[in-house]
């Protein structure tokens, strides 16, 4: 397993790393997962790597920095007199600059552990371009609210799908975008006294759903381990209640993993639950997840466009096709996920869901529902996806979502992050 910190804090001894100031190796270690994220992996493994005490701070500044990327991006290409191609160098001064942003009190102190956190070689570009920020700052900030991509940091392709979808609304959407995300518990109905939640601070939403005023670990949760509830998004807890399952129904969650939407389903209503998910790794998770909460479903590994590599043949009266999107409506919760995408990516999307719907459609019985999710706010994956299914599928009928609407299209918000849901009835031919 290779070290979390660049290569100068490996060479030091064992003792001289535990001397360092956290903030220091906390810098490190922030500037090696953005610079992961520069040369196109996601953050994931680089974090996972970091003891526990190092993890929260270097995840923190890591991911503020992937939030305001558009923006430092921005600053970078005004300081530097020229591009720097050492990318560990300029994720560390990416990370350090979206903390000065951030934490201006923290000025002196943020550049001194910089310097003490940059490698040799670029501890004195690093020391020169923070100062030059502090004193240039006004200037810069201002500058960076004339261009779009600095000012709502999202890439401008993104930009543009938003203006088209959303003209009167896009800025909020953006904005949204770059928040903190809420942190939402789902009680889990199947568990009688449930966890006791007088001790938390924040509001209930429904009768099992309760958002945190402030996120927390979900080790210091009240009855996590013993499964009386579950973390997820107000908005994906949404799907549970739109496919309106009932007792003894025959339900596939496809690409099912972690599996909190079949978890939920299931604290419901008794099911006969396949849950299916094509990586193998990925769907351990799910078995993870049900064993915690007391629940059980037929987990099977297989791709949802095969089913013949996977079906018995059974029809299912309800089908939950919570389809591989954009997830561009949960980008504040993955920030790399704006600098990694790419314009063309949506379209590649597209097409997989409609390969994955026109192979689940035969596999529901006359008079199911098959419910098409997506964590995407892009209307091609979303509802232009839809009007093409059904103009394919005769035997399909739109049903209302909630207030009269043939779809719910959520966008991210305080409350909830970005969600699509639509329900799908299958008519006799």
């Amino acid at each position: 397993m290779s070290s979390p910190l660049p290569p100068s804090a490996r060479s030091a001894d064992p003792p001289a790393r535990r001397r360092a100031p956290l903030l220091s190796r906390a810098l490190q270690a922030a500037a090696q997962t953005v610079a992961a994220v520069l040369q196109g992996r996601t953050p994931e493994g680089e974090l996972a790597r970091l003891d526990a005490a190092l993890r929260p701070a270097a995840q923190d500044l890591a991911m503020n920095c992937l939030r305001d990327f558009g923006r430092g991006d921005f600053f970078l290409a005004r300081l530097l007199k020229q591009p720097l191609k050492d990318k560990a160098a300029r994720a560390l001064l990416l990370v350090a600059l979206a903390r000065l942003e951030r934490r201006p009190e923290e000025a002196h102190t943020l550049v001194d552990q910089a310097v003490e956190a940059a490698r040799k070689p670029f501890k004195g570009l690093t020391n020169a371009l923070l100062r030059e920020f502090l004193r240039r700052q006004e200037e810069l900030s201002a500058a960076a609210e004339a261009d779009a991509v600095a000012r709502w940091r999202h890439p401008a392709w993104w930009l543009a799908i938003l203006r088209n979808a959303y003209p009167d609304t896009w800025q909020s959407i953006a904005a949204a975008g770059n928040l903190h995300p809420p942190m939402c518990l789902r009680l889990n109905r199947r568990r009688r006294g449930s966890a006791d939640l007088a001790g938390l601070s924040g509001q209930w939403l429904d009768e099992t759903a309760f958002l945190l005023d402030k996120p927390m670990p979900v080790e210091r949760l009240p009855g996590f381990r013993e499964g009386r509830l579950s973390v997820q998004d107000w908005g994906a807890q949404q799907a549970a209640r739109l496919l309106d399952v009932a007792a003894g129904m025959r339900v596939l969650d496809a690409c099912a993993a972690p599996g909190n939407k079949g978890a939920h389903l299931l604290e419901l209503a008794e099911l006969e639950l396949t849950a299916l998910e094509a990586d193998a790794a990925r769907a351990r998770q799910i078995g993870d997840n049900l064993a915690r909460l007391g629940l059980a479903a037929h987990v099977k590994i297989g791709d949802a466009r095969k089913p013949s590599e996977w079906w018995d043949g059974r029809p299912f009266e309800r089908i939950l096709a919570d389809v591989p999107c954009s997830a561009s409506g949960v980008a504040r919760r993955h920030p790399d996920i704006k600098w990694l995408r790419r314009e063309s990516d949506v379209a590649a999307f597209a097409r997989l869901q409609a390969e994955i719907l026109d192979a689940l459609w035969p596999l529901l019985a006359v008079g199911g529902k098959m419910l098409y999710a997506t964590c995407s706010v892009f209307p091609q994956e979303n509802d232009e996806q839809m009007r093409a299914f059904v103009a394919r599928h005769r035997d399909a009928r739109r049903l209302p979502t909630g207030e009269g609407g043939a779809a719910l299209q959520l966008l991210p918000s305080a409350t909830h992050d970005g969600f699509f849901y639509a329900l799908l009835e299958k008519t006799p031919a």
